[in-house]
């Protein structure tokens, strides 16, 4: 496929130092002064290169780094069945933090989508082995080294997301260990010559942002620490609540949106930290008591199931603190409805325990919900096709034989087939021709292909009829990419729901959650996008 398309396919006789030791290997071998590098599931738009590289007329730029963005929803908002309405997992990163630290200086290169000056890499001794996170700490050094590190805040590339939880899990541990034995390298941001206060603090930042995650377990392990140890660690009366911890949250909720202009609600990210929470804290543990013991480790893509699955793995811990939660709830709330009413002539020791014990209940509460969520996204909703549908509305013309061409719009578009609604008047030719060849003409796009119409539906307004492609030739094949995948500006930011309209949504998904609806373990999602 290489010589077919005028490629040059670079490959060695070892492994060593993974994607940077590959990257390290082709570069002693290529005389090109700008390189581009993608991640192999990643398709860039068609204007990547008209976009990014006037900038290295500055000859200080050493790299440019464009935002990740997935054609297909990451596994937590499909397991929910809330593909279109949540932003995806790394929307907040890119669309409010990358733009920041490219005000200081601390853009971080994510490993694809980026475009770098080789003659600085080369100067600066190439990608760093040292570490999983090659890019990240080659961007670091290129800085260190007096070079700018740019970031443009344009999607002009997607990839493919983890399609499952445990993938999703894989995949942040990874970028966890990676980023934390910074602590151990050469390359640390924190002690590299070259760099100044607000970009060590920039990259600061990043570094502590994986210690949420062990702090996020102990606020699970918090409340129960009122039911099974007889230990108050908050007292608080309903009043004192009230007065202080509501108008307290209510601020901070709102803050949230406000900084990150409705990327991600407060409610939402909650979810998603607690679901990995616990893989993540053993694994900072783990990293700063033994940075280096586990290797380079690809993601996994690419796959589909027939059936719905339940991660026991990641479960486990969640499903134990969902039962001792419970259990101290059912505690709590017992000993808070025998004490009754708070007085003010009550023993200073009953009063304490009394003024804790309200706040733990309303606590243990809130962390049932939230893990009930958590334990739902675990369950991985079927994928039966590798290729996603997207809502195309493009003009096409069927032909079957000999007969009267029929006309109609498309309503998705995938790597394997379309689905187009015909008009009224083509209902009784389309039924008759099931099954047969026909010949779909994408008409704006000049595109021809053959393909066999496999299924019918005439419930709605217009006949819709869904045509599935025969083998495509190079030609063809490429065309069909450049549409659902190259197309300028296709790729949309979008705005998450907000904070109460989050907050039903997850009573929503409690009442009825996805795999009871028995429609998504036999349809494929189409994707708005």
């Amino acid at each position: 496929m290489a010589a077919e398309l005028g490629c040059e396919y670079i490959t060695r006789s070892n492994n060593q130092h993974a994607k940077a030791g590959n990257l390290n290997h082709a570069i002693a071998q290529i005389e090109g002064e700008l390189i581009v590098v993608f991640d192999a599931d990643f398709i860039p738009t068609r204007n990547f290169l008209t976009r990014t590289v006037g900038f290295f007329q500055d000859s200080q730029v050493a790299l440019i780094q464009t935002p990740q963005t997935f054609y297909n929803p990451d596994p937590i908002a499909r397991n929910l069945g809330l593909e279109n309405i949540l932003t995806p997992d790394e929307e907040v990163f890119y669309r409010q933090i990358q733009p920041i630290r490219d005000g200081v200086g601390g853009v971080i290169c994510a490993g694809t989508s980026f475009v770098v000056r080789r003659s600085a890499l080369i100067e600066t001794g190439c990608f760093v082995t040292e570490s999983l996170s090659e890019d990240y700490f080659t961007g670091i050094r290129l800085a260190a080294s007096g070079y700018r590190v740019l970031y443009l805040n344009e999607k002009l590339s997607a990839g493919l997301a983890a399609e499952n939880i445990s993938v999703q899990a894989l995949q942040r541990t990874r970028w966890a260990q990676g980023t934390l034995q910074a602590f151990f390298v050469k390359t640390n941001p924190l002690t590299i010559p070259g760099l100044n206060l607000l970009q060590r603090l920039a990259h600061l930042e990043g570094l502590l942002h994986w210690f949420s995650s062990p702090a996020r377990v102990g606020l699970l392990f918090m409340p129960l620490a009122y039911a099974f140890l007889g230990v108050i660690p908050v007292r608080a009366t309903g009043a004192e609540v009230l007065y202080f911890f509501i108008p307290f949250y209510l601020v901070q909720i709102t803050v949230f949106s406000w900084l990150n202009y409705r990327s991600r609600s407060a409610v939402l990210s909650d979810v998603y930290s607690l679901v990995l929470a616990f893989p993540l804290a053993v694994t900072v543990i783990k990293v700063m008591l033994n940075p280096f013991g586990k290797g380079f480790k690809v993601t996994p893509k690419g796959g589909v199931s027939d059936r719905f699955l339940f991660n026991w793995q990641l479960a486990f811990p969640l499903i134990a603190i969902f039962i001792a939660t419970a259990f101290s709830l059912w505690m709590n709330l017992g000993t808070y409805l025998v004490m009754g009413t708070w007085r003010s002539d009550m023993p200073l020791s009953i009063a304490a325990q009394f003024k804790g014990i309200g706040l733990g209940w309303i606590w243990s509460a809130y962390n049932l919900l939230m893990l009930s969520i958590a334990l739902l996204t675990l369950v991985d909703v079927p994928r039966t096709s590798p290729y996603e549908w997207y809502g195309l509305r493009r003009t096409v013309k069927i032909q079957v034989e000999d007969a009267v061409p029929i006309w109609g719009f498309t309503t998705a578009i995938s790597e394997t087939g379309v689905e187009v609604e015909l008009a009224q008047a083509a209902l009784l030719e389309i039924n008759e021709v099931r099954m047969l060849p026909v010949q779909i003409d994408l008409v704006e796009e000049e595109l021809i292909i053959q393909g066999q119409i496999v299924s019918t539906n005439s419930t709605g307004e217009f006949p819709v009829a869904r045509i599935l492609f025969d083998s495509l030739d190079l030609n063809q094949q490429r065309s069909l990419v450049e549409l659902l995948y190259c197309r300028p500006g296709q790729w949309k930011s979008r705005c998450s729901p907000g904070e109460f309209q989050s907050l039903g949504l997850l009573f929503k998904i409690l009442w009825k959650p996805r795999f009871f609806d028995r429609q998504h373990s036999v349809s494929i999602a189409v994707s708005s996008r």
